[in-house]
């Protein structure tokens, strides 16, 4: 699938596969700024990046494991609708204690194509099913 990008500022990387498109479901995003995140806070840091979808796709940011797991970094999963134009930025939270630095050109987060479906709403009963309402927790540990 071929998807047109636009570079808003000249610093900008394009969205790619760390391993390969046959290996990896994430495309990198790319930071164009250096970025302080202060602990407790959120901010979003601009990629530099435009894309046009098409319809019936939508583009998830999501978080990169590492991030989390090394720095207590994470991301605010985002969509990205087919009628948006706009800059895509990655809205990142500091867990931690102490400042981090996103420096210019750091992967800060992964980019998700899919397709998706507009529904419908249909009012009414709803069919039995075996979970029926169990909700949290009912499934056991």
């Amino acid at each position: 699938m071929k998807i047109r990008i636009k570079k808003i500022h000249p610093d900008a990387i394009a969205p790619a596969y760390a391993h390969g498109s046959n290996e990896d479901a994430g495309l990198d995003l790319t930071a164009i700024e250096r970025t302080v995140l202060t602990p407790g806070k959120s901010q979003a840091v601009p990629t530099g990046l435009a894309i046009e979808l098409p319809p019936g796709y939508e583009a998830q940011v999501r978080p990169r494991s590492g991030m989390a797991l090394k720095h207590s970094i994470t991301v605010n999963f985002g969509t990205i609708d087919p009628g948006y134009r706009g800059e895509i930025r990655v809205v990142m939270f500091n867990l931690g204690r102490a400042d981090y630095v996103v420096e210019k050109g750091d992967r800060i987060a992964q980019l998700i194509v899919a397709r998706y479906e507009a529904i419908e709403w249909e009012e009414g009963e709803l069919g039995e099913s075996r979970r029926g309402d169990g909700g949290f927790g009912s499934s056991g540990r």
